[in-house]
């Protein structure tokens, strides 16, 4: 069975990020410029902290990729970080210069660090914060584009539009919504500060960060990613692990800060008779199991862990970022003193980054369903064993 896996490596103020995909087919078309496109989306939105301003992410591809296209071995690619200018000796790998900066001991609450010294048996909390940063998120960006160009060449796109930042909302009934509406919306989020389909509300949730800048407090948010273009028959019900929506959701809730998600109108399936929300068979323009189509899209594209052809949908809700610039309280772990929590340069709001993220994720997801469904060495493999399937 083809799998498509990745691992990242790298610290926030470390030399820079490493990312290693396996299993993309060779003949794959693969630029650094089309990544850097994909990077450049990750740090745009209104109410992004300090770091934005330092880092302008560009890849380097290592391996993987000779004259233009993918050669079937591993991909890998390196980011550096800008910053690690002013972090050589904080974050040097030799023992010479230990102490070189201070520990940090006040750990944030709603970040990894206090569970992750207990895990790990550390005493400085930089350790933890320093892999548990979204800053890691930038790599699984650059490898998500990868994934996100096989899956253009095989005709399906991924897309996002944010659809709330703190209080202020964009309602939109995603059951109603088809391919068409779905690029509309994402073209028209791409040019939001916020990637909010509606300029009026756009500049709402911006008055909304405003105003918890000026109060010290951050905020979270929600927001739509899908993919369009779907086959039907991708994941499988035989198995709990190779269920699609558990895949997707496992991976999406591995963003960090996300707590919440659900496929289609998942939380709104719950309140409402099955009659209303079961979405009805219909008769396409031929005879063919494979071109029935739907009136509605209430599953989100999934039944059964498997793709039903229609549209996934995958909505998410981001807590807001842990540190706050009005300190919230904490310990000491040097001496238990009751403390201020430590303050690390931060995002107010991250929602939009969140959603070029998510994006990423769902793309390597699907990637990996397509090449567990139809195989295939090389590109021209794959899209035959694509074809076959569906004009049989």
């Amino acid at each position: 069975m083809v799998k498509l896996r990745f691992i990242t490596a790298g610290e926030s103020h470390g030399k820079g990020l490493i990312g290693i995909i396996e299993g993309i087919p060779a003949n794959l078309n693969i630029t650094p410029e089309y990544i850097n496109i994909q990077l450049r989306r990750r740090q745009k939105g209104y109410g992004r902290g300090g770091r934005m301003k330092i880092e302008a992410d560009q890849v380097q591809i290592l391996s993987g990729v000779r004259w233009g296209k993918s050669i079937g071995s591993p991909i890998s690619l390196y980011i550096e970080n800008r910053d690690w200018q002013n972090w050589k000796q904080g974050m040097s790998i030799y023992e010479k210069d230990k102490n070189s900066i201070l520990p940090v001991v006040r750990p944030r609450p709603g970040h990894a660090d206090l569970a992750g010294i207990i895990k790990y048996n550390q005493k400085d909390i930089r350790n933890i914060l320093e892999r548990s940063s979204a800053r890691e998120t930038a790599m699984r960006v650059a490898l998500g584009a990868i994934a996100k160009c096989m899956l253009e060449y095989l005709g399906v796109k991924i897309g996002s539009f944010v659809t709330s930042v703190g209080k202020v909302s964009y309602d939109i009934k995603t059951y109603k919504l088809f391919s068409k509406e779905l690029i509309e919306l994402h073209e028209y989020a791409e040019k939001s500060d916020l990637r909010c389909p509606d300029q009026n509300v756009t500049e709402k949730m911006k008055k909304e960060i405003d105003n918890a800048a000026k109060k010290g407090y951050s905020l979270g948010g929600r927001f739509v990613v899908f993919a369009i273009g779907m086959p039907a028959g991708l994941g499988s019900h035989v198995h709990w692990d190779r269920r699609l929506d558990a895949r997707i959701s496992q991976a999406i809730i591995s963003i960090q800060a996300i707590k919440a998600i659900e496929i289609g109108e998942g939380f709104l399936l719950a309140e409402m008779p099955g009659c209303d929300v079961m979405d009805e068979i219909v008769i396409s323009e031929q005879n063919s199991l494979k071109a029935l189509k739907r009136k509605t899209n209430f599953a989100g594209g999934i039944e059964g862990g498997i793709t039903n052809g229609m549209p996934i949908i995958v909505k998410a809700a981001m807590k807001p970022p842990p540190t706050q610039r009005r300190p919230l309280k904490s310990v000491d772990i040097s001496n238990f003193e009751v403390i201020e929590a430590a303050y690390e340069r931060s995002d107010i709001s991250a929602v939009a980054a969140a959603s070029v993220v998510a994006e990423a994720m769902l793309a390597i997801v699907i990637a990996d369903a397509f090449l567990e469904k139809f195989g295939g060495d090389s590109m021209e493999e794959l899209k035959k064993n694509i074809s076959s399937f569906l004009n049989s």
